[in-house]
């Protein structure tokens, strides 16, 4: 059942199984006030198992881009078009969420985005790979971020 995120009053909906629930709940809180302010848009996510094809959509962009398969269950998914780019989110059980920015014109910018959730260890498959940087949020306290440029098309 899709639930429409609010970043007013933060809810662990949806993310209950979570050692971070809360953290990941101002995480998500903190996506959806993004997508609200810049592009009015309202941040709906579902149980991943809802919506398999974003998330198979995701995970073979983590696979041919990087070999990086998740470890964590995933709980919630997201996928919508928005200014001329397809997002993609998928939030994890770990606290980690991954969003995949997408251009639909050929030539525009296409990235893989990681953050975790405060509280949370940085998981094992991107330990090596990827190096985060801080951010501090009101809704998610501190964020660790990073990235990959997408260089396939998908």
């Amino acid at each position: 059942m899709p639930y429409t995120v609010d970043f007013q009053n933060v809810s662990t909906i949806g993310l209950e199984p979570s050692p971070v629930a809360e953290t990941l709940a101002g995480l998500r809180a903190n996506e959806a006030r993004y997508f609200k302010n810049k592009y009015d848009h309202v941040f709906t996510v579902q149980p991943a198992g809802d919506a398999p094809e974003t998330l198979e959509w995701v995970n073979r962009i983590l696979a041919e881009e990087r070999n990086i398969v998740i470890g964590s269950r995933p709980l919630e998914v997201t996928s919508f078009e928005v200014d001329g780019y397809r997002m993609a989110y998928v939030f994890y059980e770990s606290g980690l969420s991954i969003n995949v920015m997408y251009g639909i014109e050929d030539g525009s910018k296409r990235a893989v985005g990681f953050k975790l959730s405060d509280g949370m260890e940085v998981p094992g498959e991107l330990a090596s790979t990827f190096k985060f940087a801080r951010q501090k949020s009101k809704l998610a306290g501190v964020i660790r971020g990073s990235y990959f440029v997408i260089k396939g098309e998908y």
